[in-house]
């Protein structure tokens, strides 16, 4: 298997900057919680909050899916819950891809019976073409259509997920 960069640090570097302005900018001094999803999310979780101007709360959560490995299929849980209360608070779930949507919506609509005052997403990669149910991603860090990728979080069977940049597996036949 060999791997092509899709997204090299710089380029990461520089969009999750713009990503946190927008951020800051758009929530100010309201009150806000961002949600980080396990565990792919972590490597970007952690530069986009140091990217923000502003200071929200800080939470993780872990979904897990069996039988068949996807929410679609499977029965959708949390291994690991959050600790913070979000009701009155704005939440922005930070994710590392978001391409079917189906985990995306299971986790929103968990969070939407705590009664936060918003839900918003961000996510270093949106596949929207993949898209099986109606979701958002507010603040996406690059658009992509196809490809397996791994980097920066992203994992291959829990490999890859420390190299600094965004790269394509390229699987041999």
């Amino acid at each position: 298997m060999n791997r092509k960069v899709v997204f090299d640090r710089d380029v990461i570097a520089e969009r999750v900057q713009i990503l946190g302005r927008e951020i800051s900018e758009r929530y100010g001094n309201e009150p806000l919680v961002c949600v980080c999803v396990l565990k792919g999310a972590f490597v970007f979780f952690a530069d986009l909050m140091r990217s923000l101007t502003i200071d929200p709360e800080l939470d993780f959560v872990r979904l897990a899916s069996y039988a068949g490995g996807t929410s679609r299929e499977g029965k959708m849980i949390f291994s690991k819950d959050m600790e913070v209360s979000i009701q009155d608070k704005h939440v922005l779930i930070v994710e590392d891809i978001v391409d079917t949507g189906h985990s995306m919506k299971y986790l929103t609509k968990i969070l939407e019976a705590r009664h936060p005052r918003s839900i918003a997403i961000a996510a270093l990669v949106d596949k929207s073409e993949r898209r099986e149910v109606d979701v958002r991603v507010d603040f996406p860090g690059f658009a992509l259509d196809k490809g397996f990728i791994v980097g920066y979080g992203l994992d291959y069977d829990e490999k890859f997920r420390c190299l600094e940049g965004v790269y394509e597996l390229i699987f041999e036949d």
